[in-house]
């Protein structure tokens, strides 16, 4: 006999898979299957079971044979049979295995108490009340065609509503007609060179996210390192690399190092891209948050048909919601959209109109705000402790973002990284982001985010850092 389904709510309360098939009677089939289902966790103790009648007409078998399987697993334990309770499973038919407690070696610290890692927001600040009031108010109004077939480019509403934010606030001349909505950067990676809409070699930073790397790797993307000093890219070089037409920034605040491209770098990486036929990828990542210097805007502004303009909400907001956005030179619009297929597969609809009435509302801006004030206490607080404790050691890169790079002695990098561990952090140490070709020397560093920690531990994650830190 196949597989066969028992439901009604009345009975059991849910459909249960009963495995009818292998060797011997029925009887001793259907009894072997019920114990299965015990010991294996479908039927769980307490469960009602239906009355035999009910189960033997559902299951195409005898009543008897039902009766004497229930008797069976009576007799064996498995089953109780109370007159007005009808037949339940065993509270104690299925004894729970002591849990395996995971055998650590005694040299081997535990996992880490406080994570310092880059690029986290702190996740307890998300504006849920404020997500969920834009929420209610954006499906109240929204069309019935929100809810079919998603619109590849994205609603017209949070287009709309994009347009106007990045203009006012980081400098980008668009127009809604110019925006794709995705995902995340990751996801415009794709969508460009997966997709087949950029090819060639791409120009990066030396210091990068290894992640992305890996996006272009995948897609058989050759990238090639600039190198970086205190006023960013190094995009001179691009003269010297005549196969190259694209390149990857991070202008506002370089990723990880820290800082803004030079304003002379920005006007010149425009004229190459100009004279070269040639694009430039703008990752903004975190440009919403600066601290201690003048809003710095979007290099897209300088020239809209030489700047893919990229960015997310995963830092602003959470990276749990998976929306993004790419402001595209007009040429490349089509072909993104192609790419991307005739249908939205991956940002979702009611997040985009929700996002769309937060920022419409005021609501983002004053999360924004909220959170900048939030995270440059935290950049303090590092600070402050570095002063105290660690005066030799430099942190850079803090006038902005959600991360600060600690400048280590030559050398020290590796064991550092080491002791933090031994003190319960997770952080990365530079290295960890240099581009295997990269031919700039290299420097040693911690890369501490000191965004995600909670309000109440964060004070001991500077203490167990300032302990991880070498000697002067």
């Amino acid at each position: 006999m196949a597989d066969s389904w028992v439901n009604s709510a009345e009975r059991i309360g849910s459909d249960l898979l009963v495995d009818l098939t292998g060797p011997g009677s029925r009887r001793a089939v259907l009894t072997r299957a019920l114990r299965d289902a015990v010991r294996e966790g479908r039927l769980a103790p307490g469960t009602r079971l239906p009355p035999y009648r009910s189960l033997a007409a559902d299951l195409g078998l005898a009543r008897n044979t039902v009766a004497d399987a229930y008797a069976e697993l009576v007799a064996e334990g498995w089953l109780t049979a109370r007159q007005g309770s009808g037949t339940r499973v065993a509270r104690r038919a299925a004894p729970v295995a002591p849990a395996r407690v995971p055998r650590r070696s005694p040299h081997r610290p535990a996992g880490p108490v406080h994570d310092l890692h880059q690029g986290k927001p702190d996740p307890g600040s998300f504006p849920r009340t404020a997500w969920l009031a834009a929420a209610r108010r954006a499906l109240n109004a929204a069309p019935n065609d929100a809810f079919g077939p998603g619109d590849p480019q994205g609603r017209i509403e949070l287009r709309r509503a994009l347009a106007d934010y990045l203009g006012r606030s980081r400098g980008v001349r668009t127009t809604p007609e110019r925006i794709v909505v995705c995902s995340g950067f990751a996801h415009a990676l794709r969508l460009l060179f997966g997709g087949g809409v950029l090819r060639g070699p791409l120009a990066v930073e030396s210091y990068g996210l290894g992640f992305h790397r890996s996006v272009l790797d995948a897609a058989s993307v050759r990238t090639v390192p600039l190198t970086l000093d205190e006023d960013g890219a190094c995009v001179d070089e691009l003269t010297g690399l005549p196969g190259v037409r694209g390149v990857l920034l991070t202008p506002a605040h370089q990723f990880p190092t820290g800082g803004p491209l030079h304003p002379q770098r920005r006007s010149a990486v425009i004229d190459w891209a100009r004279g070269r036929g040639g694009l430039v990828l703008e990752d903004d990542y975190d440009g919403e948050f600066r601290y201690d210097r003048e809003p710095v805007g979007a290099v897209q502004g300088l020239d809209p048909e030489r700047v893919l303009y990229a960015g997310s909400v995963s830092k602003s907001l959470s990276p749990a919601v998976r929306l993004g956005w790419m402001v595209l030179p007009d040429h490349l619009v089509d072909r993104v959209l192609a790419a991307k297929g005739e249908r939205e597969a991956w940002a979702s609809v009611p997040d985009q109109l929700a996002l769309a009435e937060l920022i419409e509302s005021g609501h983002y801006d004053r999360h924004v705000r909220r959170m900048r004030q939030r995270y440059r206490g935290r950049r303090d607080q590092l600070v402050a402790a570095l002063g105290a404790h660690a005066p030799h050691i430099t942190p850079t890169g803090i006038a902005a973002g959600l991360h600060a790079v600690l400048r280590l002695p030559p050398g020290t990098e590796q064991s550092t990284v080491k002791a933090a561990v031994w003190q319960g952090l997770g952080l990365d140490g530079l290295d960890a982001f240099r581009h295997p070709a990269a031919t700039m020397p290299a420097a040693d560093g911690l890369v501490v985010g000191y965004a995600s920690p909670p309000d109440h531990a964060f004070t001991a994650a500077l203490e167990a850092l300032c302990r991880s830190l070498p000697p002067a």
